[in-house]
């Protein structure tokens, strides 16, 4: 067993510990998540991120198990990181490797956390489309987490895998994250609605499986005389899951924009999807307040799309992680401070309500 498989099931492990912690302290039956505890999760979550990110600057070569100058040349030049080894000076050519990889995986972890709010748009319009009891949420999120991070690994590791055979399979990704942005953008304003009839997950298990009409408290499945039966719970879950999986085809090669080492990609990765949940729980109820964020992630996607398009000429231009990492921050806090400097008038709510329930009369 190499170094990497040794770190990546102890890092596994450690998720699994933090995800029981999370569902023994947060998910006590019929107990709803409240602001409080989504504020301890979200502060947990993103602390251990730092902490991982302090890590990888002083013990970031554990990952590869980089103990001599010749190692450290190999992994340099198979992830692509963008330094240089200082010949005959081992232990500050692993200082720069490591200081790079630390801000290879904080840039991961931003651009991800940041793309999961798009997710939480979707996921609270199919938690309302089903009607799913706000006590439910925290088990549906909990349960669709461990999903992702299976899909997660699936996806990061064959991206890597196409990329190291392929150069070309970036200006792919680039060209589709700039297509993605540009749409983002034209549909900013556009409102998503969710079938629930004839969404193609339910008309697939209606023809195939059992399915119960109605929810059965937190159950995913129901015994009724006999036969066992899907649950509307179990179906939302699904369809959680398969949401996460199409954002997954913007927000992988989106990290992949910034570090090659799929090791790195995985672990910003996990971590921005873990705390997915506890930000769920702050922002469900003035997400819709934000109303520039979704132009700050239409310009995001597409500034990031760019970059991978053009790699090869920004690498000659002196382009840094450092320098995506302050344009990131740049695009997300410029949308988030535009959305509070210019809050949506409670009139111009009411005119555009109005429009999208033309069938709802007024007295």
């Amino acid at each position: 067993m190499t170094s990497e498989h040794t770190f990546l099931i102890g890092f596994l492990i450690f998720i699994g510990l933090l995800l029981a912690f999370d569902l023994g302290l947060f998910s006590k039956k019929g107990e709803t998540v409240s602001m409080k505890q989504a504020g301890i999760m979200s502060f947990i979550v993103v602390a251990l991120a730092m902490v991982f990110y302090f890590f990888l600057l002083t013990y970031g070569q554990l990952i590869h198990g980089i103990d001599n100058i010749d190692k450290l040349q190999s992994v340099i030049l198979k992830h692509h990181h963008p330094i240089t080894i200082i010949k005959g000076d081992f232990e500050h050519s692993l200082d720069l490797y490591n200081q790079n990889l630390g801000l290879e995986f904080l840039t991961g972890y931003v651009v991800e956390y940041a793309l999961s709010v798009d997710n939480i748009f979707v996921i609270m319009l199919i938690f309302t489309s089903f009607n799913v009891v706000h006590k439910n949420y925290h088990r549906v999120l909990f349960w669709g987490i461990l999903g992702a991070i299976v899909m997660r690994f699936a996806f990061i590791f064959l991206g890597a895998a196409l990329i190291t055979k392929f150069d070309w399979i970036l200006y792919v990704f680039g060209a589709f994250l700039i297509i993605t942005g540009i749409k983002m953008f034209i549909e900013r304003n556009k409102e998503e609605k969710i079938d629930t009839e004839h969404h193609p997950i339910v008309k697939f298990a209606n023809k195939y499986f059992k399915v119960h009409n109605h929810f059965v408290g937190n159950k995913f499945w129901v015994k009724i005389d006999g036969i066992w039966k899907i649950t509307p719970l179990l179906l939302v879950l699904v369809i959680v899951e398969f949401t996460d999986l199409i954002f997954a085809v913007d927000s992988i090669p989106a990290i992949f924009s910034v570090t090659k080492d799929p090791y790195i990609v995985f672990f910003s990765n996990i971590f921005a999807i873990i705390g997915l949940r506890s930000m769920f729980f702050l922002l469900a109820g003035v997400i819709d307040k934000l109303r520039f964020l979704k132009i700050g992630l239409a310009v995001l996607l597409t500034f990031i799309g760019l970059k991978m398009i053009l790699h090869s000429q920004m690498e000659e231009w002196g382009f840094k992680t450092t320098h995506s990492l302050l344009i990131i921050i740049f695009i997300l806090g410029s949308s988030i401070a535009a959305s509070l400097l210019f809050p949506v008038k409670i009139k111009d709510r009411k005119l555009k309500y109005d429009a999208e329930h033309p069938e709802e009369k007024r007295y």
